[in-house]
């Protein structure tokens, strides 16, 4: 299996990266656009796997689509429970329809919640106790990044979709008791997975959501960060490629409708 590393790629896109941010600085700020490193894993059509290295913003968008498991969440695929830092593209996952899909895509950085960015921005994980939403719903302790989303709706978002399932920030679920907020002050490891379509997994006895940007990805990105987004999926072509959601999904008080 050939494993390429394409270390001028992600020297080019350092390069492009700062050069946009600064012809655009943040008005009345004097503070530099933080740049991040992300690792890429990609399925490639012949079946072998690209492993790549980026240097992309620190935006929240382009954090989202690493920061939803921590090492040792441990994924249900075709082969057994699998801790998603052993997670490969190519190996199968099994899907809440009962169904089981290949992984295309792998991302994973590296980060401290405790750490303020240069916007004064934390990315706080969260915990969720054993058994909190029922017998083994998490078989045990376990601590997700700040993209993760669970499929379920607390009591507080149920008028936004009639009390039907959404796919929910799991900080939505913080009651200071069985869920709760934790700012580690050493770095922590985190990623994210693509699935040829979105797709809802169980992770840890949780049902969490595949990476997904949203409907409204398009209005989110500026056109001059829209390439630096896209060349970390060289699986897709644009925001389109991601396909429908399988849910609708909850944020920030509103929520995203399914697309057609």
């Amino acid at each position: 299996m050939t494993i390429p590393n394409s270390l001028t790629r992600a020297a080019q896109n350092a390069i492009g990266t700062s050069a946009i941010l600064r012809e655009a600085p943040r008005p009345g700020t004097k503070q530099k656009a933080q740049l991040r490193r992300y690792e890429v894993s990609t399925l490639l059509p012949n079946g072998d796997i690209s492993q790549n290295r980026h240097i992309a913003p620190a935006l929240p968008m382009f954090e989202d689509a690493f920061c939803a498991f921590t090492r040792g969440s441990v994924v249900e695929t075709e082969q057994g429970p699998m801790a998603i830092e052993d997670l490969l593209p190519g190996d199968t996952v099994l899907t809440q329809d009962g169904t089981s899909q290949p992984v295309l895509w792998k991302g994973s950085v590296t980060l401290i919640p405790g750490r303020e960015d240069s916007r004064g921005r934390t990315r706080p994980l969260t915990r969720i106790m054993a058994d909190t939403f029922g017998m083994q719903k998490p078989m045990s302790g376990v601590i997700t990044g700040p993209s993760a989303r669970l499929l379920g709706t607390p009591a507080h978002l149920r008028h936004l979709n009639g009390g039907q399932p959404m796919l929910t920030p799991v900080h939505e679920f913080q009651d200071g008791m069985n869920v709760i907020e934790t700012l580690p002050p050493t770095p922590v490891e985190l990623f994210h997975i693509c699935l040829p379509r979105h797709s809802v997994i169980r992770v840890d006895g949780l049902e969490f959501e595949t990476y997904h940007p949203g409907i409204n990805a398009a209005r989110m990105i500026s056109q001059s960060l829209r390439s630096i987004y896209l060349n970390l999926f060289s699986h897709i072509e644009s925001l389109s490629d991601f396909g429908p959601l399988l849910y609708p999904r909850a944020g920030d008080g509103e929520i995203d409708a399914i697309t057609a």
